[in-house]
């Protein structure tokens, strides 16, 4: 593969992979739960499947950008941004979603609800998303730059 083919095939990675989890974190997933007649377990329902879903698009998209990355040598700045992006998808599906799950099962298999305060793993989640949203971005720019 040649290396601005691999690099045009990091930044297109990227990109998708940017525009997924800003539609899905941050656009589909909290105005589901604004829709008529969602509930707590039915908006829970979608967004573990959803976001099985876009993780599994994550993980595919973070190979492609891995394989780009060391097909293509590109600098060091969009290594380091995009390993960065990649860390954080890889904390937040082996250590985060674990206990969003645990927590969603809960909540579902309970026919009342599930009383106490939420989940603290939702916000560690929701800040892995923000941090990957920068790390993304900044990696496809300064390809994009370089």
């Amino acid at each position: 593969m040649a290396m601005a083919t691999s690099l045009a095939l990091v930044v297109a990675a990227t990109f998708t992979w940017l525009g997924m989890v800003l539609a899905i974190s941050f656009l589909e997933a909290p105005l589901k739960f604004r829709a008529p007649d969602v509930t707590l377990r039915v908006g829970l329902g979608i967004g573990r499947l959803v976001f099985r879903a876009l993780n599994a698009c994550e993980a595919v998209l973070a190979v492609l950008v891995v394989v780009g990355l060391v097909a293509g040598s590109p600098a060091t700045g969009p290594v380091v941004a995009l390993g960065l992006a990649v860390a954080l998808l890889v904390a937040q599906v082996a250590l985060v979603r674990p206990a969003l799950t645990r927590r969603t099962d809960a909540v579902l298999a309970a026919p009342d609800g599930v009383d106490g305060p939420g989940s603290r793993a939702h916000l560690w989640y929701v800040g892995a998303e923000v941090a990957k949203v920068g790390a993304l971005l900044t990696g496809g720019i300064l390809l994009l730059s370089a």
